[in-house]
């Protein structure tokens, strides 16, 4: 597999090896001791599914405390903009994000680090979105910034989004409180 830093450390793009044939192909989704061995720590303890159709916009969430969560994101079907904030008070990154495209034929990963708000937008007609979680899902520790928030500057690449009642609530990136502090190698809690 290959392994490359975005723009900003911690945020890594994996691009798994791909045997394709004239079935169609196989690729391995994890390997613990693979992903451990680019930077990919933590034990992951719940993997969510969801199902969306074009224009869908979910997040940009979080989890806080105990609960704050890496993710491993993937897609199983379609295509998605995939966009990960810095929300780590005192990095020289708060508040800007990395955009990728993750999709069924490149089969790109993206980790994200505790420390990063996530979200993403769907570009085909729907999408199979899966991703792996180091922390179980919290309602109490669940937090989210808006999508649309003017000093994040994020272009979805939808029009006219569909975005959850909850979601459309999200606070601003000026309003979340300082549960992340940047320690200059990665996030803490």
């Amino acid at each position: 597999m290959q392994v490359s830093q975005t723009r900003m450390e911690g945020l890594l793009l994996i691009e798994p090896d791909v045997y394709p044939d004239e079935r169609g192909c196989f690729f391995e989704h994890y390997n613990r001791a693979r992903y451990e061995a680019v930077g990919v720590a933590g034990e992951f303890v719940q993997d969510n599914c969801s199902f969306s159709r074009q224009g869908t916009i979910r997040g940009l969430h979080y989890q806080v405390g105990p609960f704050a969560q890496g993710k491993l994101t993937s897609v199983l079907h379609g295509r998605v903009l995939d966009v990960a904030v810095d929300i780590r008070f005192g990095s020289p990154t708060f508040g800007q994000h990395v955009a990728v495209e993750l999709n069924d034929e490149n089969h790109v990963q993206f980790w994200i680090p505790p420390g990063f708000a996530h979200g993403f937008s769907v570009l085909s007609e729907t999408v199979v979105f899966m991703y792996k979680c180091t922390a179980c899902y919290s309602r109490e520790h669940e937090r989210s910034i808006r999508f649309d928030d003017p000093d994040l500057g994020i272009d979805w690449q939808v029009l006219d989004p569909i975005v959850s009642e909850k979601d459309l609530a999200a606070s601003s990136l000026r309003s979340i409180e300082r549960d992340f502090v940047f320690d200059g190698r990665s996030s803490s809690v």
